[in-house]
Order: C-alpha cells, then sequence, then structure tokens
C-alpha cells in the first residue's frame, strides 16, 4: 500500500493507557522474574540478550513515556544505555542488571536529553559517569522536569536531574571491558543531542529515538531533513541488530518505513505552505495510508510544526513553541491530552 491510499483510512491516536497499542515482547518473551504488576495497564519491560554481554530494556507497549534502555557487559565492567521515566522503572533496570550477574555499571550513556531515557539517571550516579552529547547536556539542564510539566499526574518517585559530566561533539569510543562502544552524532535529527551507540563487532546499534518501532516518529525538537540523513548513517553501520527507542527490537529494514514516513511529512509540507494551510488543517485531512497502522498518530501535526519552519528557513533544532505543538496533538487526538504509560 502507497502513500497514495484513497482517504479512508482512520488515523490512529493515542488513547488511554488501558487501551493503547501494545507491540509486545518479542519471542523472548518477559523476564519470568517480574510478572506483571496487579492491575498494570501494560506488561512490566522485560530483557533481552541481543549478544554475549549485550541486553535490551524493553518497555511495552512503547507508547509516549515507555522507552527502551539496555546494557553491554564483559563480567568485569558494565555500561548501560539510556534508563526510565520513572524512579520505580529506573530500579527495576538496575534489578534486571544486578540479576544478570553483571557488575554494577560504570558508565551510562543518554542517547538524548529527554525525560524518558533519562530522569532515571541518578539511580545509577555517582558511581556510574553519565556521558552525552554536549547539546544532550545542555537541553536537559535547559528543559529541568520536562515530563512533569506534560503529564504532572505520573507517579514518577524521586526525580533528581542528572546531566551527563562527560560529553562529546563528533564521536567518542568507550570501552566496556573488552568490548568497544561507539558513540557517534548522527547531526541534528530527533533532537539537537542525539547519540548512536554502535558496537561494530556485534553489528548491534542502539539507535534511540531516530528509530520508533510500531509507533510514529517525532521531530519536533530536532529537524526532518537531519532525521533522513541520519537514516543513511545508520544505514551505513550496516547492523544486524537495531534497538529502537520505543518498541520491540527490530533489524534494519525498520529504516524503509521510517524513511517512507517522513518524505511523506515532507510532502505534506510543501503542500500545505503552498496552499496558506496551517499544520493541524492539513494533519486533520491527511490520508495516512500505510502509516495509519503507527500508533501515536497525533504527532504527524507536530513534525508538520518542524517541517514548516524547515521550509520558512529555520534553522534544523532551533526551538519552537511547545505549546502550540502540544495544543495541535491534543486537538488531532480528539480534544483528549496524550497519555503518559509510565
Amino acid at each position: 500500500m502507497g502513500d497514495e491510499t484513497a482517504r479512508t483510512t482512520p488515523p490512529r491516536h493515542s488513547a488511554d493507557p488501558a487501551t493503547a497499542r501494545s507491540t509486545g515482547p518479542d519471542a523472548a518473551g518477559p523476564d519470568p522474574a517480574a510478572p506483571p504488576a496487579a492491575g498494570s495497564a501494560v506488561p512490566e519491560p522485560y530483557l533481552t540478550e541481543l549478544a554475549a554481554g549485550v541486553h535490551a530494556f524493553i518497555q511495552p507497549d512503547g507508547g509516549w513515556c515507555l522507552n527502551n534502555a539496555g546494557f553491554v557487559t564483559d563480567g568485569d565492567d558494565t555500561l548501560v544505555v539510556d534508563t526510565a521515566a520513572t524512579e520505580r522503572r529506573a530500579r527495576l533496570l538496575r534489578r534486571r542488571i544486578d540479576g544478570s550477574g553483571a557488575p554494577a555499571p560504570r558508565t551510562l550513556v543518554n542517547t538524548h536529553h529527554h525525560g524518558d531515557h533519562t530522569y532515571g539517571n541518578a539511580v545509577f550516579a555517582p558511581e556510574a559517569t553519565v556521558v552525552g552529547h554536549a547539546s544532550c547536556r545542555r537541553e536537559l539542564l535547559a528543559a529541568g522536569h520536562q515530563l512533569h510539566a506534560v503529564w504532572p499526574q505520573v507517579a514518577y518517585g524521586d526525580i533528581r536531574l542528572t546531566a551527563p559530566e562527560v560529553t562529546y561533539t563528533d564521536e567518542l569510543t568507550v570501552h566496556t571491558g573488552g568490548i568497544e562502544v561507539r558513540l557517534i552524532h548522527p547531526g541534528v535529527a530527533h533532537t539537537t543531542g542525539d547519540t548512536l551507540v554502535w558496537l561494530p563487532r556485534q553489528r548491534i546499534v542502539f539507535a534511540g529515538d531516530l528509530v520508533f518501532h510500531g509507533g510514529t516518529p517525532f521531530v519536533l525538537m530536532g529537524s526532518l531533513t537531519g532525521s533522513l540523513r541520519a537514516l543513511e548513517l545508520l544505514r551505513s553501520l550496516d547492523a544486524v541488530t537495531v534497538v529502537p527507542g520505543h518498541g520491540p527490537v527490530t533489524g534494519p529494514e525498520v529504516y524503509d518505513g521510517i524513511e517512507r514516513y517522513l518524505r511523506f511529512v515532507g510532502r505534506l509540507a510543501q503542500e500545505g505552505r503552498a496552499a496558506g494551510r496551517t499544520p493541524l488543517e492539513m494533519a486533520r485531512e491527511a490520508d495516512l495510508g500505510p502509516f495509519a497502522e503507527l500508533a501515536e498518530s497525533e504527532r504527524l501535526v507536530a513534525n508538520l510544526h518542524r517541517a514548516y519552519a524547515e521550509l520558512a528557513g529555520a534553522a534544523p533544532g532551533s526551538p519552537l513553541d511547545p505549546i502550540a505543538a502540544f495544543g495541535d496533538m491534543t486537538a488531532l487526538n480528539g480534544g483528549v491530552p496524550m497519555a503518559c504509560h509510565a
């Protein structure tokens, strides 16, 4: 089914946690050591081993606030990739690491500054050194308790903002014992401070939110054109296994669908600006075609805000009005605010 599908496909929006989409665990299944909590709206996170000493921490259903994390260990040293949106979930990640037999982490890498990936940093620091792109540090400190501002009702726990204390600009190689871990900045993409965590020997990449698997991409705080360039960089790595920022572990075939979606957004923006239509008007009338299967479809209007800005000459990652964008997403979501599932 191409982008030209007739205008009959209803968009798929965010919902209450009880009805939100579930991409579910992969064949490895949930960690039997942690059954879902009684009355839990979504399944508990689970570990999946990707290679010797490399694990992904998957948080179904991958919706708003339910990011993935992971860790790398050689048995003597441990590096963590991202944390979680709540203290409870971050401590669960730490228990999973401890339960695997890995030593306590000494390094924590943030793929970007958003709170679902960084709110749990203090669960690992100061024992672990937090590493990230220089812009990740700046944006985290500037944003403050960002998730609290959007979803104040969530029980986040004790969140002590902990920004990267070691930063880089282009590329940095970290050695976790005998495992080489390359940190690569793809340029402005999902945010201004993204990091790809690339394990060349294992051919595994932790892609952060450059990759949503089963969910709609989100470039409001980054760049549409930059995200397309980042996909080319991801392809050039020739990874076999891709850990997305949200959704189940996948392979490089996921890049093609993301590229098609981003180009779809770009075409809508060009048409909308030429016709003098607002991002919300274009999003409401858009035929999503195959992209109707993606969760969090309300992100389309936020992505159009970014695409319109770039067509008007705005620099990638330049600040946009988040209140306007989130307000339009709520409007596109039927007037219902997006639900944080953490």
